[in-house]
């Protein structure tokens, strides 16, 4: 990396008040970097270097006056192509959609939010077909790879933007997660990523997986986090479920640290997961290091049942509700995976898909009830490191979907609790490994601060990936 293109989003801005540098070669500095990791991990769909740097230029002019437009006035951001921005067709990683047929006129709302506040547009990041699982790569665009080895995948669905960060192209990224879709890359790329409890973050249109989807920042700490929180957690009418911007200023909040925390660490969620060890010792190492700093530590499990069955009702239906309008040669060009599941969530009847909510709500009361006697729940964010590019599942797992890996991360889209990653090492083959943070509904400031606590206390670092 460049020196420009390894600064985080809070440093950069810091830059541009000091006159240190200014968005235009910031930008023309993330740019390149985009080009050249391109071809080497597949982050990127498109690219909008023109466009970017119109929109650098006039940051650029604006700070030169001393008013800048909002929060992130010249900060390069990436898009997950999930979501709309204005001017660009959003494909969601498939080939049954045209993009000459739509208008593509019409923002997100956090890509709205982005765009008021200044922020630079880079391009649209890779996505498995309709994010429908947890590594990337798709009919359109073909696999995206890790950072760190790109014979491994970046994980997913939101890998393309996890990549990007880890490899400098933009210091920030909006990404999803319906199932640990934010969290799952940004642990194998060794970033940090927030699932926002749910409705933090207006989502237009709605997903068709429901309650599941949400919108998570994609950074390179918790501070860069909290700032984009902070921008794209504003009220969009649109959204009829959203719940408005956390009380407070996130990024106010971070420096409470974690002393006299209540922290529950289960390493294994009551032996019900296989941890691979070297994953199993780091998140260790890190708990112990949550002890050092104050926090009351103590091993044990919520009452949680691994609710995969109920999850897999939710996700397949929604699946085949997204595929719905297809036609017979329309579904011949689908991911075969994803068309595997589309088959079964059709076939659920109102009563599974009811019974699924069920088990979805009870879930939810005892996490509720957990979350009366601890403040942070502590996991590994996913069991192993970052395996083969272009499987869904580890060669010899004997799993057969996405779900099997990711115990950690559904349960908790699930519940619409706030969920984040933090890099807490690597493997002996020098893979990242992520640290979940997990705490009550409407508790995302403290997941930032305990997660900001230990990046300022030298814990979660990111590790530069090779050649870069």
């Amino acid at each position: 990396m460049s020196e420009l293109t390894g600064l985080t989003a809070v440093r950069l801005l810091d830059g541009y008040r000091g006159g240190e540098f200014g968005p235009v070669e910031v930008t023309r500095a993330a740019l390149e970097r985009a080009e050249a990791i391109q071809p080497r991990v597949n982050a990127f769909v498109r690219l909008f270097a023109e466009e970017a740097l119109e929109r650098a230029a006039a940051s650029e002019e604006r700070w030169r006056r001393g008013e800048p437009c909002g929060l992130l006035d010249g900060v390069p951001v990436t898009v997950k192509d999930i979501l709309l921005l204005r001017g660009a067709p959003t494909l969601k990683g498939s080939r049954t959609i045209d993009p000459a047929a739509g208008r593509w006129d019409e923002d997100a709302p956090s890509v709205a939010r982005l765009r008021e506040h200044g922020a630079v547009f880079l391009g649209k990041t890779t996505t498995p077909e309709f994010g429908w699982k947890g590594v990337t790569d798709s009919p359109l665009g073909g696999i995206t790879r890790n950072p760190y080895d790109p014979a491994r995948t970046a994980g997913g669905s939101s890998g393309g933007a996890a990549a990007a960060v880890a490899l400098g192209a933009g210091p920030l990224a909006l990404g999803t997660d319906g199932g640990g879709s934010v969290r799952i890359p940004a642990a194998f790329c060794g970033i940090f990523a927030l699932k926002p409890t749910y409705g933090r973050v207006p989502l237009y249109p709605a997903s068709a997986f429901g309650t599941l989807a949400h919108v998570g920042p994609m950074t390179r700490d918790a501070a860069d986090a909290a700032l984009l929180m902070e921008v794209i957690g504003g009220p969009d009418s649109r959204d009829w479920s959203a719940l408005g911007p956390a009380p407070g200023a996130l990024p106010e909040g971070l420096a409470g640290g974690v002393r006299g925390l209540r922290v529950a660490y289960s390493p294994s969620l009551g032996g019900q997961v296989r941890v691979d060890p070297e994953v199993a010792a780091a998140v260790r190492r890190a708990v112990e290091s949550l002890a050092g700093l104050g926090a009351y530590v103590e091993e044990t499990d919520p009452d949680l049942t691994d609710p995969v069955e109920a999850f897999h009702t939710l996700w397949f239906a929604g699946a085949a509700r997204v595929t719905q309008h297809l036609t017979r040669e329309q579904r011949g060009l689908l991911d075969p995976g994803l068309r595997e599941i589309c088959g079964a969530g059709a076939r659920y009847s109102a009563l599974d898909y009811l019974a699924a909510v069920d088990v979805r709500m009870d879930l939810g009361r005892r996490m509720g009830a957990f979350h009366d006697t601890y403040d942070l729940l502590v996991t590994p964010t996913v069991p192993v490191t970052a395996f083969e590019a272009g499987a869904e599942v580890p060669k010899g797992s004997g799993h057969r979907r996405w779900t099997g890996w990711t115990p950690f991360t559904y349960p908790f889209n699930m519940t619409q609790q706030p969920a984040a990653t933090v890099p807490v090492g690597t493997d002996a083959a020098g893979l990242p490994i992520g640290l979940q943070l997990v705490a009550a509904r409407h508790r995302d400031s403290l997941v930032l601060r305990a997660a900001h606590a230990l990046y300022e206390a030298g814990v979660a670092t990111g590790v530069t990936p090779a050649g870069s």
